[in-house]
């Protein structure tokens, strides 16, 4: 039997000891790294593109060699068996390649049950993942950025850009607090001198023959309120230059001038408040760039015009058509403008209501026009002027018809010229000529009767406007206006003129058609940081009839015209977006009986 054939059992003794270490050692022991080589090494720290000489080769093994000494003890095992002649050469190096070959395969199967043992069974549908080196994810990382970029640079995004709606549709809004007192000095006139021409004229007319006061404004008895005003709104970016906008407000009532709501008021017991349309418009930019302007409006919108609130207060919005634009002449002047056809009034379709037979419509328009100058004097000092016209269509009073009003339902033909809002101030007078007959006692019952405005308006306004910058954060701003009434006319209204008397609707007429106001301010006016602030001082002179009483200041004296006197105040940021306000009012009548009145507002505004 051949020698081989004899030791068969060894051979298969050292094979399963040579399978058994080598799953011992992968179970047991921690696989060692591979032993690196050193040209290897040598690549990896200088380039061998350089030219860098390469390490000599390592000596090839001689053919059919045993391995060296090996940790492995099965190895060492069959070299010695080998050395010592129980096995032949070639039977030693087939045993070890073969063992080997097992040992291998045995240490796969090992290592997959360890790794099925130490990762927990996937859920269905779910995706391994192998670990990424660093490198490689920086790789990725970098790549998906490029293309990200690439894509922004497409679509036009910008870095930290909101939504893509937000670029056509921007909404905007303010929510103001207020406290206000509001404190009549002694000796104000409280014998029945000043009726409340608005409550007469948007209620059942008042029988003059009657032994009731009409209604009353108060100016004897001091107030406190608190208010909130809280408005929102969009703009809206239809594109091709055409732009939309709406805003919704708080307010007492449909007054044009006040979105203030009285906390407590509306009936009290913490009611819900109204909320009202303030602006919803249309507009078409023909040109809009850096140096020239040109717009046009339709609906209702802010105020166009360059002013002081003397002529329009500051919550006015106008209902119509408007255009307005600027062109820069040269790099220190530039000329601007305005102008717009605005309805004030139009006549109910129905009216009378109460009669087959309807009457004469008796709409009022407003034709308004202004044109001025930029002009930046030097670095620090710019200045700005403007000249505008206002002509009211139809906005006076007119005298009915005679007929005979047998009750308060009873309608004259004029009664729709009287204002549907007003203030107090102006000049008024009786609209229904009543003819005295049996049926009214001859003028001494049923003397049913609504007021209109005495005069007719065209207002000339030139105002002005001076910053100086020198000091630089601390602005200066000085701001004035003169404003005279062209279609006043004394002699014409004093026959008609029921207040605005010397006495109490007995004494001369003494109205009048000017009104100038200076305003001077000081502070970090831009206010867009904590600790910007702002303070002012400031003076008016308005005459009964200057402007329309219904559309100027409703804060200063209570509202309306006739009224003289200083404002001081000034405000704070406390945030970019929130601020706080303290002004002190202080006015008088310019004519007619004694009225002096002080209001004090402390407010907190916030806007987003």
């Amino acid at each position: 039997m051949p020698a081989t054939h004899a030791y068969r059992p060894v051979i298969k003794t050292v094979a399963a000891t040579l399978a058994g270490a080598a799953i011992s050692s992968a179970q047991e022991a921690p696989e060692l790294p591979p032993v690196p080589n050193p040209q290897q090494q040598y690549n990896e720290v200088f380039d061998p593109n350089l030219g860098a000489p390469e390490l000599p080769p390592e000596p090839a093994p001689a053919p059919n060699a045993l391995p060296p000494a090996s940790p492995n003890m099965a190895v060492n095992l069959v070299v010695l068996l080998v050395k010592k002649g129980q096995l032949s050469q070639e039977e030693g190096l087939a045993l070890i390649e073969q063992a080997e070959a097992e040992a291998k395969s045995a240490q796969a199967k090992v290592q997959a049950q360890a790794a099925a043992v130490a990762a927990p069974p996937k859920a269905e549908g779910e995706v391994s993942v192998n670990y990424v080196p660093q490198t490689v994810r920086n790789g990725i990382r970098d790549e998906i950025k490029q293309e990200l970029m690439a894509d922004a640079r497409e679509h036009a995004w910008r870095a930290n850009q909101a939504p893509e709606w937000t670029e056509t549709f921007r909404p905007f809004g303010d929510i103001r607090g207020r406290y206000e007192g509001i404190f009549f000095a002694d000796g104000n006139d409280n014998t029945g001198a000043f009726p409340n021409f608005n409550a007469i004229n948007t209620g059942a007319p008042f029988d003059t023959s009657g032994t009731l006061f009409s209604p009353q404004y108060n100016v004897d008895q001091n107030r406190n309120r608190a208010r909130l005003r809280a408005r929102l709104g969009a703009d809206i970016m239809l594109g091709e230059g055409f732009i939309a906008g709406m805003r919704v407000a708080t307010g007492d009532s449909s007054s044009p001038v006040s979105p203030n709501q009285s906390l407590g008021g509306s009936g009290g017991d913490f009611s819900k408040y109204q909320i009202w349309l303030d602006r919803a418009f249309i507009g078409y930019d023909v040109v809009k760039e850096e140096d020239r302007e040109l717009s046009f409006l339709l609906g209702r919108f802010d105020n166009p015009f360059f002013n002081s609130e003397v002529m329009w207060d500051d919550d006015l919005g106008f209902d119509g058509l408007a255009g307005r634009g600027r062109f820069a002449l040269n790099d220190k002047v530039t000329v601007f403008g305005a102008a717009g056809l605005f309805p004030v009034y139009n006549t109910d379709l129905n009216f009378a209501s109460n009669q087959p037979s309807k009457f004469e419509s008796q709409d009022k328009w407003l034709y308004g026009a202004q044109a001025g100058i930029e002009w930046k004097i030097t670095s620090d000092l710019k200045a700005k002027f403007g000249t505008a016209y206002y002509d009211f269509q139809n906005i006076e009073g007119e005298l009915s018809t005679p007929f005979v009003p047998l009750g308060p339902n009873d309608a004259g033909n004029t009664d729709a010229t009287r204002p549907s809002f007003a203030q107090r101030g102006n000049t008024y007078m009786a609209l229904r000529n009543i003819i005295p007959t049996a049926a009214n006692g001859f003028g001494t019952t049923n003397q049913w009767q609504y007021y209109g405005l005495a005069t007719p308006f065209k207002v000339l306004t030139l105002t002005g406007r001076l910053d100086y910058s020198a000091y630089d954060p601390i602005q200066f701003a000085l701001t004035g206006e003169y404003l005279k009434n062209l279609a006043f006319d004394a002699g014409d209204i004093a026959p008609k003129a029921v207040n605005n008397r010397a006495g109490a609707g007995t004494g001369v007429f003494d109205g009048g058609d000017t009104a100038w106001y200076l305003n001077f301010l000081f502070g970090r006016t831009a206010m867009d940081k904590r600790g910007d602030w702002v303070a002012g001082i400031g003076y008016r002179y308005v005459e009964s009839d200057a402007v329309v009483d219904g559309f100027t200041d409703s804060d200063f004296g209570g509202g309306g015209t006739n009224v003289q006197g200083f404002t001081l105040g000034g405000a704070m940021a406390l945030s970019p977006n929130v601020r706080v306000g303290l002004k002190w009012m202080s006015s008088d009548e310019v004519s007619g009986p004694p009225l002096a009145t002080d209001t004090l507002q402390f407010d907190v505004n916030a806007k987003f």
